[in-house]
């Protein structure tokens, strides 16, 4: 990354470009997703909370709700998954089913296997 250069400061606040601005934000987003992956690999088991299971039983695209979970936008989420996130609206909105190839980018960039965010069939 490119050294932040403040477009503006004052005492309380700093004026970003959007670029260095979406960039900061990346890298939290990876920071984040970092420490859910390394406790994954400790052998953590990652809390689930029952709201969001909830969701999961009333039928709510499992995409949307682990993104939301991750506390992540679509427009986060499609910078760091490299798929469209016109398709990922698609895919949590049911109006396509998401391609193995698109499905397995977006699981990989929230830390999550494939299988945790493919509807179950009926549902």
């Amino acid at each position: 990354m490119n050294a932040i250069k403040p477009l503006a400061e004052t005492a309380e606040t700093v004026t970003l470009s959007r670029a260095d601005y979406e960039a900061l934000i990346d890298v939290a987003d990876l920071a984040a997703l970092r420490d859910v992956e390394a406790k994954l690999a400790a052998g953590e088991a990652e809390d689930i909370p029952i709201e969001m299971v909830e969701r999961l039983l009333a039928g709510e695209h499992p995409l949307r709700v682990w993104r939301e979970h991750r506390g992540l936008t679509g427009p986060q989420l499609a910078r760091m998954s490299g798929v469209p996130q016109s398709y990922i609206s698609e895919i949590e909105t049911k109006k396509k089913p998401g391609s193995v190839d698109a499905m397995t980018k977006l699981a990989h960039a929230m830390g999550l296997s494939i299988d945790d965010i493919v509807p179950v069939p009926g549902q």
